[in-house]
């Protein structure tokens, strides 16, 4: 038996961010994507085992101010990307300068500078992810897709998908149900 799950992954980093806090018995609530607000401080021993759980999971603390920033920053572009088409359609450079209060230039650099790739890059081989997501979960044409993730055109989009992965949207479809198919 074989069964194929659609989910959305904000949602499972915020439980399970919320049930490692709690089984410290730490008092605060996750707001958003990427943080905790704390009612209190909390024991220094208390907060290396929480560090060392998290890990487990793949979940860092980020404790600098630029990795802070970055964090901000990869949240509001996925916060965006899985969004409905209104905010999808903003200039992300806007976006990004109003939610977080700093000029665009001011975040691409420590954007770049922390993580080696620019804050453009990063969108398309989030929104290539979001894309491979939605053919295979979704009963959406191309066009479909293409404009609700905010491509000019199911051409650009076709050659950008192939350019990350290697194929093209549509044998990419065709591979995966060929897999699926004879792994059933």
């Amino acid at each position: 038996m074989e069964l194929y799950i659609k989910y959305n992954i904000d949602m499972m980093c915020k439980v399970l961010l919320q049930q490692q806090l709690d089984k410290f018995n730490i008092d605060c609530k996750v707001t958003e994507p990427g943080y905790v607000k704390f009612k209190e401080n909390i024991p220094m021993e208390t907060y290396n085992k929480l560090i060392e759980s998290l890990k487990e999971f793949g979940i860092e603390i980020v404790d600098n101010q630029k990795s802070i920033l970055v964090q901000k920053i990869k949240n509001a572009i996925i916060e965006m990307l899985y969004a409905d088409k209104g905010v999808q359609s903003l200039k992300i450079s806007s976006y990004l300068s109003e939610k977080l209060g700093e000029s665009y230039r001011t975040l691409s650099q420590v954007f770049s500078e922390v993580t080696f790739i620019s804050i453009e890059n990063f969108i398309i081989l989030h929104k290539i992810e979001r894309v491979k997501q939605l053919l295979l979960t979704e009963n959406l044409s191309l066009t479909e897709i293409s404009f609700m993730m905010n491509y000019s055109s199911v051409a650009y989009l076709s050659q950008q998908f192939k350019n990350i992965t290697g194929v093209t949207p549509t044998a990419f479809q065709k591979i995966m149900k060929q897999k699926r198919y004879t792994e059933a």
